[in-house]
């Protein structure tokens, strides 16, 4: 292949997909349904707006991954559609999409998605595939912060109470997500961190367990005192940037508009 055909290449492996710019599009109109109070159903309109920018962020949290793994080495993750930020082109659709989706919706909770199939051996370095895994939390981390920061620091004092509820609950998603990810637990990207730097009897000590990490963990969640430590910390963390938990909690009741 010439050299114009590669970069013609390259440059298509990481065009933003046309769905990526539909759910931008629904996100935007919800929002702005949610703002005006547009529609019979204003509590819908939350829907979409939490569902759309749920699913924008778990975009973003797997393109950080693959994106960090190009500048590691891992050269292959254009031509598998990961830098598209089109979330059809994952490995498993059903785990980094439509399951999180259905957690928020029964749970109120986020899920981490993780399914961009990286080629570890294509990278050298154990700083470089800590960073790897690291790279989705920090983007959920940082979508968190920049949801809160504007509701703590009362620059929406003056905005629709359903539009701050809802902004609200969004961005507990994204501090659900980032403490969920970053527990060193098979399966998450906490573990992901820690893997390289630990030895090979213990990675192949772990290897069996790996595959049950993450219902072993959203069981104890449910089922022990873990759970309430979690919520706790989830709560502590909405607290330091001056966003009271209860809005949240608002928007997760104004988020199931099919209840009464």
């Amino acid at each position: 292949m010439t050299y114009a055909g590669t970069q013609r290449q390259r440059s298509e492996e990481r065009r933003v997909s046309p769905v990526f710019w539909v759910l931008l599009a629904v996100l935007g109109t919800s929002s702005w349904a949610v703002w005006t109070g547009y529609g019979e159903n204003a509590r819908f309109g939350v829907f979409l707006f939490v569902v759309s920018g749920w699913v924008v962020s778990l975009c973003l949290h797997e393109y950080a991954h693959a994106r960090t793994a190009l500048h590691g080495g891992d050269l292959t993750v254009g031509a598998k559609g990961y830098l598209t930020l089109n979330p059809l082109k994952y490995a498993n659709t059903l785990l980094s999409v439509i399951l999180p989706v259905v957690f928020v919706i029964l749970g109120g909770i986020g899920l981490p998605g993780g399914a961009v199939f990286i080629e570890r051996h294509r990278i050298s370095g154990r700083w470089k595939h800590s960073l790897i895994s690291a790279a989705g939390p920090l983007v959920n981390l940082a979508l968190a912060v920049a949801l809160l920061l504007p509701i703590g620091a009362g620059w929406l004092d003056s905005a629709p109470p359903t539009f701050v509820v809802a902004l609200a609950f969004l961005a507990m998603l994204q501090v659900t997500a980032t403490v969920l990810n970053l527990i060193p637990v098979p399966g998450f990207d906490g573990y992901g961190i820690i893997e390289p730097w630990l030895s090979l009897k213990a990675r192949r000590a772990v290897e069996p367990f790996a595959p049950f990490g993450m219902l072993a963990l959203f069981a104890l969640l449910w089922q022990t005192p873990l759970g309430d430590w979690f919520w706790k910390l989830v709560y502590r963390v909405m607290e330091l940037l001056d966003v009271s938990p209860s809005l949240a909690a608002i928007g997760y009741h104004a988020f199931r508009f099919w209840e009464g």
